[in-house]
This record gives C-alpha cells, sequence and structure tokens, in this order.
C-alpha cells in the first residue's frame, strides 16, 4: 500500500454533536430576539389596555380591569368599528367590480402603452400620502364630498386600486392562455371562456388581492382623517384622537381591535398568495 494515501477517518461523534448544540443555540437566540422585536412593542399595548391605573414610576399597572374594554365597546369607538368595516367592505367589492375586468384586458390584450398604464395606477404611492389627499381634498370640496361616506370611500379607493390591480394582472398572467385557447377551440365563447376557465382558476388570486385591499383600507388614517372629518370617524383616527388626548387605555385597546383582524386576514391572505402570482408581478 503506498506511503502517500492517507485513510479517511471519521470525524468525532462529540465533535458533531457540540456543532449540532451550537447550531441550535443560533437558531434559539435568533427566535428569541425576532420575537422581542415583534412582541416588544406590543405588550406595552396589551399592559395599557388592562390598566384601570399606572401612575410613574411603577413598572406594572397599580390596577388590572376591563373598564376600559367595555367602555371603549359600547361607546362612539363601536360606530367607529362599524363604519370602518363597512367601508372597507364596500371599497373592497368596488375594486373586485372594476379591477377584475380591467386587470384581465391588461395583461391578455396588446393595449398601446401598457407599461405606462400600469405606471398611472402606481403613481398616488409612489408621491407622500399628505399632499395627494390635500390636492384629491380640495376637489372634492368642490363637489361637496367632504365629510361624507362617499368621499371617504373615493380617498381609499385611491390607494386600493394601485394593489388591486396590479395583483390581479399578475393574477391573470400566471394562467396559461392555451387553456382558454382550447375552450375557445372547443366552441366556448371568449366571455364563457372567461366565466367557466379563467375566473374559477383567478379565484384564489382574486381572494387574496381583495384581503390585501380590505387591510388597506381598514387601517388607513391620512385620507380618512382629511376626508371624513368631523362627520366620519374610522378606528385610525379614532385611535389618533384618543392617543392626542393621552388616553392611552383607549387608544390602546383600538390598536388591538385594529390589529387583530389584520393578522387573521394576513394568514389567509398567505393561503391564497401562490408563488405563480409573485412570479408573474409587474411582467408586462
Amino acid at each position: 500500500m503506498s506511503a502517500g494515501v492517507e485513510l479517511n477517518r471519521p470525524s468525532s461523534p462529540s465533535g458533531g454533536f457540540g456543532g449540532n448544540i451550537g447550531r441550535l443555540a443560533v437558531r434559539l437566540v435568533i427566535y428569541a430576539f425576532s420575537i422581542f422585536v415583534i412582541l416588544g412593542p406590543l405588550s406595552s399595548l396589551i399592559l395599557w389596555s388592562f390598566a384601570e391605573k399606572w401612575f410613574w414610576p411603577n413598572t406594572l399597572p397599580q390596577e388590572w380591569g376591563l373598564q376600559y374594554w367595555s367602555r371603549v365597546l359600547e361607546g362612539k369607538m363601536a360606530e367607529a368599528l362599524t363604519v370602518s368595516f363597512g367601508i372597507a367592505l364596500l371599497v373592497t367589492v368596488l375594486c373586485i367590480v372594476l379591477c377584475v375586468p380591467l386587470a384581465y384586458m391588461i395583461a391578455r390584450y396588446r393595449i398601446p402603452a401598457k407599461p405606462v398604464l400600469l405606471l398611472i395606477f402606481l403613481l398616488p404611492q409612489a408621491f407622500p400620502q399628505l399632499p395627494v389627499f390635500t390636492n384629491a381634498m380640495e376637489l372634492m370640496y368642490r363637489w361637496d364630498l367632504v365629510g361624507t361616506l362617499t368621499g371617504v370611500t373615493l380617498i381609499h379607493l385611491v390607494g386600493a386600486l394601485v394593489f388591486s390591480v396590479w395583483t390581479m394582472v399578475s393574477v391573470f398572467q400566471s394562467i396559461s392562455v392555451s387553456l382558454e385557447e382550447a375552450a375557445v377551440n372547443l366552441g366556448a365563447s371568449r366571455i364563457r371562456t372567461f366565466f367557466t376557465v379563467t375566473l374559477p382558476i383567478a379565484v384564489p388570486g382574486i381572494i387574496a388581492s381583495s384581503l390585501l385591499v380590505f387591510l388597506y383600507s381598514l387601517d388607513e388614517f391620512t385620507g380618512s382623517l382629511l376626508i371624513g372629518s368631523p362627520f366620519i370617524t374610522t378606528m385610525p383616527v379614532y385611535m389618533y384622537n384618543s392617543a392626542m388626548g393621552y388616553e392611552m387605555q383607549t387608544a390602546s385597546v383600538t390598536g388591538l381591535l385594529l390589529m387583530i383582524p389584520g393578522i387573521i386576514l394576513l394568514l389567509l391572505m398567505q393561503r391564497f398568495m401562490k408563488s405563480e402570482y409573485m412570479a408573474a408581478f409587474g411582467r408586462g
């Protein structure tokens, strides 16, 4: 046997076990840090929402209770919650009705200056919201829409259309054209093909887009404050007014009530959003 040949020695079991322990420890540290970063700021909201008395320099509240939860849910906050969900639902329905046919046309037909058309829908998000909504407020004053439910719904549509159009275009682009061509070759009309072939396949993507629009409308603040006040009060505006008056308990309860449906809807959106849609996102 040649002297230059070296025998392969098995690695030490203790070294491999130690490496696994080290990697596990690093993962646990990363997970703990992530949980702290995410839940740390939220912990103050939870504490304030149940605190009936909390004065400096005490680390924790002196008295706990559900007084502010019952007060918030029985007062104007319940009305603001109803208004917010109603507006978000209306904006979502309008986006579906308007954007499904529009997104299908953009995805399937050769439209002149298609990138420019998509860019126009993106423009409201390309600039700071305050000047955009301030200019919209000036126009709505002329049409007597400030302080009305119609005005708040329209200002929500300004931003919601961006998410809806771009997401639904990517949804329809991810659907193979050959499926529609096969249905047409079998004698189906274009309209029937859309409703029986394309639309059922696109339903998960449309649901994901709708959830995104609903969340945007539910959390929209700047336009709701400028256009709706003082007659239309949404949940974000109610929370802002409470925080400005240093009503920490009320603001914390409102913040938690806004956060809960957001978490639930984001989990649902993660279920319906497919990788094919993201791959087609922005493709001309």
